[in-house]
């Protein structure tokens, strides 16, 4: 602690909830064990209607959004274009096919609707948040879709988005993957201003950016992830336990195991101590209490 005052609140979401079981098991460790705030769930899985229902008694005590997911996965339902063989494309496939392709942008436009209906249907509400798999959420062809849903979702209950938005010198001050967070941060910054001009809140830093290479530089990386300014900063995590459907689905693995081994270590809070910071939902309560404020 260096005696700048209270600790300020930090948003800390799981993504890839519902991709492997082992995944799901190690997200749900961690909310029992008090180091999550928010967990992104993967809908368009065919796991996803049974493993919903873990996250039943968290509705209200955690953020739980959407993780629109357009890249290497199943999709939910037909769709000829994007995914011929049953199988999503490429982050840099589906980038070429939004642009090409009218088919295509509509064909991702339904995803993102089968994907929250199915949220909507087995959690019996909308996602507190929608981000995206691979960050699709940020691509011109998604973005709008993705705003539009969002503002009609805003006039039921609250919801915001994920931006992957950050000033330029935070980025360089903060070290790290610095190449791929400066991208992400010019990719998002049309996300950012069009759902601020449609009135839907944001996070207003974003950290996670990371090569995931496994190893002991994962705390390293974390206490940077941790530091900085930020009112209603976030931070992404991927921790989970290797199994056989993981690495049939998803070449990231060994790290998944060290962010839970990480996160589930009395290292975490201390590092969160640290950095004067404390778990909380986008409304700034922490974890466990009901009700979600989103007012930008």
């Amino acid at each position: 602690m260096n005696g700048a005052g209270a600790p300020r609140p930090l948003i800390l979401c799981a993504d890839d909830y519902g991709l492997a079981p082992g995944v799901d098991a190690g997200i749900l460790e961690l909310l029992e064990a008090g180091r999550l705030s928010a967990v992104s769930c993967m809908t368009q899985s065919p796991r996803w209607p049974e493993t919903a229902k873990a996250l039943l008694p968290w509705r209200d005590r955690i953020d739980i959004g959407l993780h629109l997911t357009l890249t290497d996965q199943e999709p939910l339902g037909d769709a000829p274009v994007l995914a011929p063989s049953g199988k999503l494309p490429s982050l840099g496939r589906l980038a070429r096919l939004l642009i090409v392709d009218p088919r295509a942008r509509a064909e991702a436009r339904a995803q993102l609707e089968r994907q929250l209906a199915a949220f909507h249907e087995a959690l019996g509400r909308p996602p507190d948040h929608i981000d995206g798999h691979q960050h699709v959420h940020l691509l011109p062809a998604v973005r709008e879709a993705v705003i539009a849903a969002a503002r009609r979702i805003a006039a039921q209950r609250p919801i915001y988005l994920r931006s992957c938005w950050e000033a330029p010198q935070r980025i360089a001050r903060r070290g790290g993957d610095r190449a791929k967070a400066l991208f992400l941060a010019l990719l998002g910054r049309g996300l950012h201003r069009r759902a601020a001009a449609a009135g839907i809140p944001t996070n207003d830093s974003f950290r996670g950016a990371s090569r995931f290479v496994p190893g002991p530089q994962v705390r390293a990386e974390f206490r940077r992830f941790l530091a900085g300014p930020g009112r209603r900063p976030l931070v992404m995590c991927h921790p989970g336990r290797t199994d056989a459907e993981l690495r049939a689905r998803d070449p990231l693995t060994r790290r998944r195991e060290d962010e839970l081994r990480y996160l589930a270590s009395p290292a975490f809070p201390a590092d969160l101590a640290r950095a004067e910071r404390f778990l909380a939902r986008f409304d700034g309560s922490p974890p466990g209490r009901g009700g979600v404020s989103c007012a930008p």
